[in-house]
């Protein structure tokens, strides 16, 4: 059977790519994981989505669903026997339309994350999702591993973002789910069940998402703190203090900001001295819908009686939205930092914010006992437990050396995190990366009915194989 003619028949002669030309779909954005694909097949609407599905399925061919491939866990990336075909929905990339009155816009899953941002705010609402990948990521890789970013304290994460999807079965029919409704209980909850399965119960081709009113005023700051434990009381003087106009709360190691000033000397922690050289700081953003003058004013009483209080040792506050984004920036770049300086070990974990202190000193004495002079790369977003707590190699270690532990790194800092009721993975999902780990620490019942799930909806396992489950 010559697969390939088949599918340009589907989407056209020059929207199938193989060999050299697939190559680049086949490796994900950390470069760890490098596989071979039969195909990359680029499809332009839902209904050239549901022919190819249906095809592959009658065909018994792997399908694998990506977007901007910007994903940390292998997700979107095929094995290397070359037998499936990536599904690259880039193309699905309009904006169907946006309902100001019911506040919900509809958007197909190819769509980048800035460009529905963008949209929203010409029509004078606010998509609040935002993370350091919004350029590239779309928002069906969004809707894929449910994502979070920095803003979810306020807004939630994509789950809560979303009222409606369209989605490709794993047979190949179309379900229409685009509904702008707040309240639908008329039966399983299948929106919630398809986000955050990954690609692996079927494919995303649109969203109704939520929009939001524009905020009036923000207010942003830079703090500086001498130990976690400042950090966390912090969270919680916001949280007192501002209710619901804290939007963000963004906890950065020092060291996690010295590499982004080393990296990127465009770039610069704007602090003197001792404040320069401190272990924690957390970027603090209050969104407020009076007025600049309302938000100013609650936002500096907090800030002033953290400081009176000696929680918070030194901070700048944003005079302009440049230095706004000049803070935010400094967040941003410690991926890309992190990237540049070599591969490391990644862990995407979410503990709940009373114990986070526990954890992260716990953790940190483990890791350098097991592993003396290993770094640790620690940022995340404190404000909903939500942690990248990443293990770098140090000055004595090779970065081959480093990934030889790999195994052990992981066992230890995932056992840590199920000791204190947290969860291996937050918002980067599963994918290759954490699939084996899963068993050991999610409840069996919770794994069985997972696997029943994944084989009354994909009962030929033609969906992302190799991704969040182990095989049965």
């Amino acid at each position: 059977m010559d697969h390939l003619k088949a599918l340009r028949a589907m989407v056209g002669e020059s929207q199938v790519l193989a060999g050299a030309d697939a190559q680049p779909y086949a490796v994900d954005w950390r470069e760890r994981y490098r596989g071979q694909a039969l195909a990359v097949v680029r499809p332009a609407a839902t209904d050239e989505v549901a022919a190819v599905v249906r095809y592959c399925a009658q065909h018994g061919v792997p399908v694998i669903p990506q977007g901007g491939n910007t994903g940390l866990c292998g997700g979107a990336t095929p094995d290397d026997s070359g037998t499936a075909v990536i599904l690259s929905l880039q193309r699905l990339n309009r904006v169907r339309g946006i309902d100001t009155d019911n506040d919900t816009m509809d958007v197909e899953a190819g769509c980048v994350l800035q460009a529905v941002q963008q949209a929203a705010r010409d029509a004078g609402r606010l998509f609040p999702l935002s993370l350091a990948a919004e350029g590239s990521c779309t928002i069906g890789g969004n809707l894929a591993t449910n994502a979070g970013g920095t803003q979810v304290l306020r807004y939630g994460n994509m789950r809560e973002l979303t009222l409606g999807l369209e989605v490709v079965t794993a047979q190949g029919d179309i379900w229409h789910g685009l509904r702008g409704l707040r309240k639908d209980n008329t039966g399983y909850d299948l929106r919630d069940l398809f986000i955050g399965s990954e690609g692996t119960l079927g494919v995303i081709t649109a969203a109704t998402l939520k929009l939001h009113p524009l905020p009036v005023a923000r207010c942003t700051a830079l703090l500086a703190f001498d130990s976690i434990e400042s950090a966390i009381a912090m969270l919680g003087r916001a949280r007192a203090g501002m209710g619901a106009s804290l939007t963000g709360f963004e906890l950065m190691a020092g060291s996690c900001l010295k590499d982004v000033v080393r990296c990127f000397p465009q770039q610069r922690l704007p602090f003197e001295g001792p404040s320069a050289d401190l272990p924690w700081y957390a970027v603090l953003e209050l969104s407020d819908s009076e007025s600049e003058a309302h938000a100013r004013e609650r936002f500096e009483v907090v800030v002033g009686e953290a400081i009176e209080a000696g929680i918070v040792l030194d901070a700048v506050i944003a005079e302009s939205v440049a230095q706004s984004h000049a803070l935010w920036h400094l967040r941003e770049s410690i991926p890309l930092a992190e990237k540049q300086t070599g591969k490391s070990i990644k862990h995407d974990v979410s503990i709940p914010v009373s114990r986070m202190a526990e954890f992260v000193l716990g953790t940190n004495a483990a890791l350098q006992a097991a592993f003396p002079g290993i770094r640790h790369v620690i940022f995340g977003h404190l404000g909903d437990g939500n942690l990248h707590y990443n293990v770098a190699r140090g000055p004595e270690w090779a970065e081959g050396q480093l990934l030889a532990c790999q195994d052990q790194v992981y066992a230890l800092v995932h056992d840590r995190v199920n000791a204190v009721g947290g969860s291996i993975s937050a918002e980067h999902g599963v994918g290759q990366l954490k699939r084996d780990a899963l068993p050991r620490y999610k409840d069996p019942v919770e794994m069985a009915m997972m696997h029943r799930i994944k084989a009354a909806l994909d009962p030929q396992g033609i969906m992302n194989p190799g991704k969040v489950l182990v095989a049965d």
